[in-house]
């Protein structure tokens, strides 16, 4: 092996798990294995570098690698980038190299991470009483972590992981549970020393500078303590630098909040559309999506997952879109200034592991700019929540002077080019820069002084790559010559002369630009540290900008698409008049598809609190369950709501159980995914929930599937008491109603005409008496062979049952000889439900049996 390939090995074989970028002049290459993925993941040619080749290589130009490397960590890879570490102009040997950074989807900084979400670095540890999980944003220096105790604290934990849709999960050596994580791509295994209290504790109160984690909420929670130094370790080793940044930590309850798990998320279509390919439209945070900078838009999304469920908290944000809402003018004051404040949270996190170039820091400079326009406008704001955060907004004036003074108006991109930093600050540097762009001016000076000092019109200043700078003097003139002269070379017909001015100048020539880029990168450096020393205030103004423009952006909404303001009731009810859907509304809108049909909506525990719907597919049911909860979580939020009236009682948490969906590669069948979700509704929920069930028990026989839905409506009615909507096409449930006091039977409301059924998007009171499935069928393009027959068959079927009934309601039971008649009494005692039996119906019980046994004796004389 070569010197150069026998480092590469050494870095290589450091990171055996990461792709390694080596430094090779401009490039970044890669060899053997990695190049083969390189090549394939990045669309780019792969090459080799010897003759037989058997060392395969591809590469990409440094100045351009941040966007291949963005691109292979969104494909889940981890990246070591080995760098050059000498100047191979001086150094004779082999420069030196090592890696300086390991980068991996959950450490990644590039520009192109999406600015609405968070990226997440993931870890989970467990101890025999708690399992918990840390998050941390490295690219904002969001930090939070949470514990879970009990039976399901392990279930629980990872259901808040999914829900984060974190990037990279770092787990103990010997995880037991990792079927459980695999939705989760890159997942990264440390050494277990790495999650023990005495390593993990002393890194985290370090990097928080605090003597003790009692401040943050930690001192009683060792095991997310724990998790989050694990997380502070993994950065801070493939980093190689302090992430300065990063200077709290939050711990927090899932009770803090209205807890909607990762199902719940995904059936309600919050953050993704269920299915993939479908419009990316059709989510509630697309929809409600206006806000102006990115710290709103992910403020946004996080107020989605994790709606408040403090009345207090919810009413401030109300008083303070109502605020905004009734002032035009006010509101765009604040909304114009905010469109033009960049990402503050990710260019202080790139600053801090100094991955920042000059045009960020310039960015961080404009993004301040808007800011004292922001706090003229909030002057005039009276709702407390937008006066508290006036009094955190930091325009920070000062240090935006700092920033715009030092940098040229439009630096380049890299360091490297040079001409960054603005004239007037460094002596030195402005007259290097003076000498490399007034050269040629300048040896014409030194021409023009010398041949009148010497009287040698003929004399020249020339340059030569060998001798540099130096006079030439033709061998007539040498008698004119000055003693201050120092011979440099003898020609056939000339003499070449240097002195030391013109050494001087040489020297200043030949290492200008060198020296220029060095006084560059110190004050570059400066200036970075001087930023930092104010990153407290950058972080308390982002955080104000992303609530100023979350409430901002619901005022707007409120005012653009006529919502109102809903009304919290210290009861278990909720009252919906003329309500929309938050997000077909918008997306019928754009696609100029008419008006949305709005429905009202009453649920209260005192009854009803359990809506029973029934009515064909197509017509609207699963639409109204969804509503329901996208009008607690909007509600919740702090948001107005799309619709004339909301009256509600704060929700805890909402369940869902719409859709179909299995799990083949763990062995879970469709109905047994259901199983598991409706036991999770079961076990879990309270009075003050809001659950939704959508055609339970549709994934097995038909009266397996109705003894399960039966049995769960009576026992979220008699035990939970949860305000629920239960959709179903078993037409036998509407019976419910005349033994559950608190069921209420809606349908949905469509219209027969002599061409079919015309659905009317509307929810009506009572049962439906039909399916309509046929239709539905028809509508969605069967064949009509297929129709016809199917009708054929339901008139059958439909007679066949007439007769059963009329045949069971018509002749008494006749009992065999085979039947003893204590047997068949015992039997139908055995198969009723005494419990769910009216007055009326025991009664009519013990008639019919009295009955039966009469004739059953006189039968048998």
């Amino acid at each position: 092996m070569t010197p150069l390939m026998r480092q590469y090995t050494a870095a290589k074989s450091q990171n055996p798990d990461a792709l390694l970028f080596f430094r090779l002049g401009d490039f970044y290459e890669l060899f053997f294995d990695d190049a083969k993925t390189a090549a394939r993941e990045l669309q780019i040619t792969l090459t080799s570098r010897d003759r037989e080749k058997s060392v395969p290589m591809c590469g990409v130009p440094y100045h351009a690698a941040e966007g291949y490397i963005a691109r292979l960590l969104r494909k889940g890879y981890r990246v070591a980038i080995c760098e050059q570490l000498e100047d191979p102009k001086l150094t004779k040997k082999i420069v030196r190299r090592e890696v300086t950074r390991v980068l991996s989807p959950g450490t990644a900084l590039d520009p192109a991470l999406d600015s609405g979400q968070n990226n997440f670095l993931a870890a989970l540890f467990a101890t025999d009483t708690a399992v918990a999980l840390a998050l941390l944003d490295l690219s904002t220096g969001d930090f939070r972590a949470s514990e879970f105790t009990g039976a399901t604290a392990l279930a629980q934990a990872i259901d808040e992981l999914l829900k984060t849709g974190a990037s990279e999960l770092l787990l103990p050596a010997g995880w037991p549970h990792g079927e459980q994580v695999e939705r989760i791509r890159t997942r990264t295994l440390l050494d277990n020393w790495v999650f023990t209290r005495d390593h993990a504790l002393p890194l985290l109160e370090r990097q928080l500078g605090a003597l003790s984690l009692d401040g943050f909420g930690l001192e009683q929670h060792p095991a997310a303590a724990i998790a989050a130094g694990a997380v502070l370790h993994y950065v801070r080793t493939t980093q190689q630098a302090d992430p300065d940044h990063i200077d709290s930590i939050r711990f927090y309850e899932r009770t803090e909040h209205l807890q909607l798990d990762q199902v719940t998320v995904r059936n309600l279509e919050l953050l993704e559309p269920i299915f993939s390919g479908s419009d990316a439209d059709a989510t509630l945070f697309r929809a409600l999506d206006c806000c102006q900078t990115p710290m709103g838009k992910r403020l946004l999304r996080g107020s989605i997952l994790r709606p408040l469920i403090d009345a207090a908290a919810i009413e401030s944000r109300y008083e303070a879109v109502d605020c905004l809402r009734g002032d035009l003018v006010l509101r765009e004051e604040l909304r114009r200034p905010l469109a033009g404040v960049q990402d503050l949270e990710r260019l202080l996190a790139r600053l801090s592991l100094d991955s920042a170039g000059p045009r960020d820091v310039l960015a961080l400079a404009s993004s301040l700019r808007p800011l004292p326009a922001v706090r003229e406008a909030l002057k005039r704001c009276e709702a407390p929540l937008l006066a508290f955060s006036l009094e955190r907004l930091d325009a920070m004036e000062d240090l935006r002077a700092r920033i715009e003074s030092a940098l040229q108006t439009e630096p380049p991109l890299t360091l490297a080019e040079g001409g960054v930093i603005a004239s007037g600050i460094d002596a030195e540097l402005d007259e290097l820069r003076s000498i490399s762009s007034t050269g040629r001016q300048s040896i014409a000076a030194i021409e023009e002084r010398e041949r009148t000092r010497t009287g040698i019109q003929s004399l020249k200043v020339r340059f030569n790559s060998v001798f540099g700078y130096y006079l030439e003097i033709t061998r007539a003139n040498l008698a004119h010559v000055p003693a201050d002269y120092e011979r440099k070379q003898t020609l056939a017909n000339a003499e070449r002369f240097t002195t030391p001015e013109l050494k001087d100048y040489e020297t200043k020539v030949l290492t200008a630009h060198e020296r220029a880029i060095e006084i560059e990168k110190r004050l570059f450096a400066e200036l970075r540290r001087s930023i930092l020393e104010h990153a407290g205030r950058i972080r308390r103004t982002s955080t104000a900008v992303a609530e100023i423009d979350l409430l901002a952006n619901f005022a707007h909404l409120a005012a653009l698409r006529s919502y109102t303001r809903p009304t919290i009731d210290e009861t278990c009810v909720l009252e919906v008049a003329a309500g929309r859907h938050a997000v077909i509304e918008c997306l019928m809108e754009s696609a100029g598809e008419g008006r949305f049909v709005p429905n009202d909506l009453y649920l209260d525990n005192a009854g009803p609190n359990l809506l029973l719907i029934t009515g064909p597919n197509m017509g609207g049911k699963s639409t109204y369950l969804r509503q329901a909860a996208i009008f607690v979580i909007l509600a919740q939020m702090g948001c107005f709501v799309p619709a004339e009236r909301m009256r509600y009682g704060i929700v805890d948490r909402v369940y869902t159980r719409i859709g179909a969906s299995d799990n083949v590669a763990r062995g879970r069948s469709t109905f047994m995914v259901e199983m598991t979700e409706t036991a999770t509704i079961l076990n879990t929920a309270t009075a003050r929930s809001l659950v939704l069930l959508d055609e339970m028990g549709r994934g097995t026989a038909t009266f397996d599937g109705l003894s399960l839905a039966w049995a769960t409506i009576e026992y979220l009615h008699a035990k939970i008491g949860a305000r629920t909507l239960f959709a179903t096409h078993y037409h036998e449930l509407t019976m419910l109603a005349e033994q559950l006091p608190r069921l209420e039977n809606l349908r949905v409301a469509i219209k027969e005409t002599p061409r079919g059924i015309v659905f009317l998007h509307s929810i009506e009171r009572g049962p439906a008496n039909k399916s309509y499935g046929i239709e539905v069928a028809r509508l969605a393009g069967l064949p009509s062979q297929v129709i016809e027959r199917a009708r054929q068959v339901l008139k059958q079927h439909e007679r066949s049952e007439r007769r059963n009934i009329a045949a069971e309601t018509a002749a008494p039971v006749q009992l065999t000889i085979f039947t003893p008649l204590s047997q068949r009494v015992l039997d139908r005692l055995e198969e009723t439900d005494v419990n769910t039996l009216t007055p009326l119906q025991a009664l009519n019980l013990i008639e019919q049996l009295k009955n039966e046994i009469r004739q059953s004796r006189g039968g048998n004389g």
